[in-house]
């Protein structure tokens, strides 16, 4: 199980992208894992690898994208996640507001009630007003 899904230099980029994204200290501890989860670990390598590195979106598109795709799924550990890596790829607060809203509309109100806390919660961490 310890065998990479990626060569070497692909597995760096992957990881050099989420620490930007992420934070280091997030992209760190996902490696501070036990042999069963050791192949999500992969596959996350594998997601900022080969999807997050494409070209075709910026990282900025690509936050938009997942705060929608999170609010919809109920995801909320996720959400506040990429929440904060929103912020780190040059979102502000107020087109997060606007991505939340935009769900509330195809989502329903009360998952994009549930995403605005978490929202707030994220901001508050990060020490945003």
């Amino acid at each position: 199980m310890n065998e990479s899904l990626l060569d070497p230099e692909t597995r760096a980029r992957g990881q050099q992208v989420r620490r930007e994204v992420l934070g280091p200290s997030h992209v760190q501890a996902s490696y501070d894992v036990d042999a069963l989860s050791l192949p999500k670990t992969q596959m996350a390598e594998y997601v900022w690898s080969k999807i997050w590195a494409r070209p075709g979106l910026s990282r900025k598109r690509r936050s938009i994208a997942n705060l929608a795709m999170l609010t919809a799924l109920n995801r909320p550990h996720e959400l506040k996640l990429h929440i904060k890596a929103a912020i780190n790829n040059g979102l502000t607060q107020d087109e997060i507001g606007e991505v939340l809203l935009q769900t509330a509309v195809y989502c329903g109100v009360a998952a994009a009630e549930d995403s605005f806390r978490i929202a707030r919660e994220a901001f508050a961490e990060m020490n945003l007003k």
